[in-house]
Order: C-alpha cells, then structure tokens, then sequence
C-alpha cells in the first residue's frame, strides 16, 4: 500500500499550512479574546468574529467541505487524501470550523448526504454546506449506559402525520451554539421488536421546535465550552412531521454505522494533528530552559520522553492511514476492525504525549498561556466520543478470536 500523498492532496496541503501559518496561529489569541467577549456580554454561545471573518478567506482559497467526499459538494478526496489535511486542521481546536469541516457537522452533512431525501437535503444540508448553519447529534442520555445504543430511551411515536418525541439527552455537543439548528436525533419507534438493532430510528428536530428545552451545559474538567456547548437537552412530547424520518423506521442503527465510521477516523487525524503540536511545544520549551546547570534537553528523561513521542505519534498515523485505506478499499464495514484500533490508539496516545508537554511546561502547562490544558480536556473526552474503549475493545478481540471460535 501506498501513503505517499496525492497530487490534490500535496496542493491543497500546502495551501492548507499557508492559510494556517497566516490566519489560524497569528489569531488563537484573538479567538480567546472574543470568546471572553462574547460571555461577558451574555452571549457566550454565539459565533467567534474571527470565525466567521476566516471562513469566507477559506471558501474562496478552494479550502472549503475537504471532508466530503462528493465532488460535487466538497473536495472529492478519499478517507486516505483528506486524512493529512484533517491532521493540519486539528492543530488548532476551532480552526476546523474555518473550514467548514467541524464535527459534529461533518458526520451530520455526511448523514444527510448519504441518507436524506431531497426535501431535507434542500432544508438542511444546502445551509449546512454552506456554513450558514450547525447542527448537533443527539444520542447520549443520561439514564442509561449509553454505550451500548440499544439502551436508548428516547421514545419516537407515531401520531398521524407527525411524530412525538419524549425523552432526555446529554452532552450533546453543539447543542448550545446560537447558530445550531438542526439536531439528528436517535430514539426508539419500535421498543418492542426482538431485534434490539430495529428499534431505533434517527430523526431530524429543528432546535426551536416546541418541547426542545435546553436544560442547562455540561461542563467538561470543570469548564464549559463556548461556542459549542455540550448541553443536557429535554425533549418534551416535540412535535415534529413524518417527513422528518431518515431512511425509514428502525433504520437508525443503520444510518449510525455509516455516519460513525468516516467521523471517528476524522477525530483520530486531528487528534494526531494536536499531538504533533504538543511534541512540538514540549521540545521547544525544553531546549529553552536549563534546571540543575543543564538545559532540560540535555536531560536523559526528557530525551526518552521526546523519543518515545514521536514514536507513538509515527505509529498512531500509520495505523489512521491504513484505516483510511481499507475505507477507501475495502469498505467500512470490512475496516470496522482497523477503524476501532484508531478510535482506541489516537486518543490514548495524543493524551500521553500532551501530558509529557504539560509537565515540561510545570505549573504554566496548566494555563491558558498554552494550549496543552484545552487539547489534553479535548483529546479526553475522546476516549468517550463515537464509543468509549471498552466497547472498540471488545469489538477488536471479537474480531480476533472469530477465527478461533468457529468450531
């Protein structure tokens, strides 16, 4: 197999790390300024200035839905091609917005792409490729293990020519934004069926539907995550038309599978992206700085440190690549295996390397002075996203022990 990148991939790369180098790196502090703006002003959920000013420099540098593999709505790029410029965006926690290549958007454009009817495509997707719009995907809740999604209480009824919807969710990231309009929610319209894998369904809710009542943020390491958000959300007999469903009644494990597959590798080539920063800020910090009559460089634990880093970082990409490969090759569902290991690998190794950076940064490593704290809560909550490792785990020993059990 071949990793070596693309014509496309190489062009848009290297205008990718301009645009980087001359928007994203010189404005993070601005982006924490305004975000402190915008709180102090009681809007602490509404779009960034710097955002929304970068995104039309972006759409018009042709860096603009690289994440999509339709030709005629994005780049055209395979899961191997894109895998490199989601690395370069996840550098920076919020420059994918830029893009318009942020999570949970992504997985939701992805769903609607592949899944809606033209009406909702029409509705829905046009202003979400367009960036007008965000969205949020609303599946977690808070009275069962959600981890196993059969567990899902969220009920989806039937009356006329509408559903009622009834049921609680958390952590649902997005939920908060003022721009979020739009959630793709998971519930059960068939509880009863013995086949736990066709109960559920996944519908569209329009955020200002009657009965949608965010309850309150959720906050993560003791802090909440403007613009965003990761609210608790109270759905409460909403209302909304039968033309809302996606693909059909108990068709959402489906439709999960198909979304998940593509976002969880998009999540492990940022993830690598930040770990690559992190090795970054550790090394330079360390040459910087001289502790016992000796730079921290020259230290022999910090040198295995910055050794073993780059190993885990090299072995996380190559993995991600082979991930995307067998996607673009094989399928998602022959690469379900390849894709858990990523899920599993990534964040646990972004997670020790930002670490080592923090702890060669001391006490400052904790503050905002840096970005290490912020990617070392992001790259956490990974662990949980798309699937804790418990279960990606488990699915990599079924995997594994198929062949052994057969008999």
């Amino acid at each position: 197999m071949d990793f070596s990148y693309s014509p496309r991939t190489q062009e848009l790369r290297e205008q990718l790390l301009a645009f980087m180098d001359e928007h994203i790196y010189p404005n993070e502090e601005r982006y924490r300024r305004e975000l402190e703006e915008n709180a102090k002003n009681g809007r602490a959920y509404a779009p960034v200035p710097v955002v929304e000013e970068l995104k039309p420099k972006a759409r018009a540098a042709g860096l603009w839905n690289l994440f999509l593999p339709d030709a005629e709505h994005g780049a055209g790029l395979s899961n191997l091609e894109y895998a490199p410029l989601a690395e370069i965006m996840g550098r920076v926690s919020w420059s994918s917005e830029v893009f318009n290549c942020a999570a949970p958007d992504t997985g939701n454009m992805e769903t609607l792409h592949l899944y809606g009817t033209e009406e909702q495509k029409e509705r829905w997707l046009k202003p979400l490729l367009e960036g007008e719009i965000r969205s949020a995907f609303a599946m977690t809740e808070p009275a069962v293990a959600s981890s196993d999604a059969t567990n899902i209480e969220t009920s989806i009824v039937r009356d006329g020519d509408e559903y009622v919807i009834n049921g609680r969710k958390w952590f649902i990231t997005g939920g908060c934004g003022e721009r979020t309009k739009i959630f793709i929610l998971m519930g059960k319209t068939d509880p009863d069926n013995p086949n736990r894998h066709r109960q559920q369904s996944m519908i569209l809710v329009p955020k200002d539907t009657p009965g949608v009542t965010i309850v309150r943020d959720m906050p993560v390491f003791g802090s909440h995550h403007p613009p965003k958000g990761h609210p608790e959300i109270l759905f409460e007999n909403v209302r909304v038309p039968v033309s809302n469903i996606l693909l059909g009644e108990g068709r959402g494990f489906e439709i999960a599978q198909g979304r998940l597959g593509p976002g969880r590798i998009h999540h492990c080539m940022r993830t690598i992206g930040q770990a690559e920063r992190a090795l970054e800020y550790m090394c330079k910090r360390l040459v910087s700085r001289t502790a016992f009559h000796k730079k921290l460089s020259d230290q022999g634990v910090w040198r295995e440190r910055i050794a073993e880093s780059r190993i885990l970082i090299d072995q996380a990409r190559f993995l991600v690549l082979n991930a995307a490969y067998m996607m673009d090759t094989v399928g998602n569902k022959v690469a379900a295996k390849q894709i858990a290991m990523i899920k599993v690998a990534a964040p646990n190794m972004a997670l020790k390397v930002i670490d080592w950076a923090i702890q060669a940064h001391g006490a400052g490593g904790l503050t905002e002075d840096f970005p290490l704290a912020d990617m070392y809560a992001g790259v956490r909550t990974l662990r949980f996203a798309d699937g804790p490792d418990e279960v990606h785990r488990n699915a990599i020993a079924k995997a594994e022990l198929k062949a052994y059990l057969q008999d």
